[in-house]
């Protein structure tokens, strides 16, 4: 399997570094290609023989995945100029459209979603939710306390979430189906309240520190 992930930072490592670990080709963009480049170089100095390498956005056109590893309404916005080349593509969304500036509501309208609104600029591509339940850091080990990371699959087209599911399990993760795209509305307000609750529970979400189970 081609995956593609648009983004270099810590979801993107995390994604990464499960990506290899089952066994498929990784092709990296990011808009600052040195990012690209950089990750590229680091996960494939963890990856002993990994195919792993830094693409322009033109790369999308040979992926059987693209995820979109992006803030909202970043990733919005790039599956928007990106539409022609995601037609039939799945892809996927693991974005929680929060509002950073106040870490107190979310920012996509009550009744819709982050991959609702990536679906609607998009409408050729086969969108999937995924991964945006899971912390940078324990993806990267695949594990929290020696039990694999449950990954939550949203979607609406059965054969697009069948994809991400084995790409999820080969990577030694578990995929739970949660049913149709609109189900994204209650995985992004469970994230929101997951990461508003870190740091009453001295943790930090943003370094990618995930509550045990």
């Amino acid at each position: 399997m081609i995956v593609t992930i648009a983004g270099a930072g810590n979801m993107a490592r995390g994604i990464g570094t499960r990506t290899l670990a089952g066994g498929h080709t990784l092709r990296l963009y990011d808009r600052t290609r040195t990012k690209a480049d950089e990750l590229a170089a680091s996960l494939g100095r963890a990856a002993s023989g990994a195919d792993v390498a830094a693409v322009d956005e033109g790369a999308v056109a040979d992926s059987d995945v693209v995820v979109l590893a992006l803030p909202y309404p970043a990733g919005r916005d790039v599956a928007a100029a990106w539409a022609g080349a995601l037609a039939g593509k799945v892809v996927v969304d693991i974005s929680n459209p929060v509002d950073f500036s106040t870490f107190d509501s979310l920012v996509v309208e009550p009744g819709t979603s982050a991959a609702e609104q990536i679906a609607a600029a998009a409408p050729g591509a086969r969108v999937v939710k995924a991964f945006n339940t899971t912390f940078a850091g324990p993806l990267v080990t695949g594990e929290v306390a020696g039990r694999p990371l449950d990954v939550f699959v949203a979607g609406d087209d059965a054969a697009a979430k069948q994809t991400v599911s084995e790409l999820v399990s080969s990577a030694g993760l578990r995929p739970l189906d949660v049913g149709p795209l609109r189900r994204a509305r209650e995985l992004e307000g469970f994230q929101f309240l997951h990461m508003a609750s870190q740091e009453r529970l001295g943790l930090n979400w943003s370094s990618g520190i995930a509550i045990l189970p």
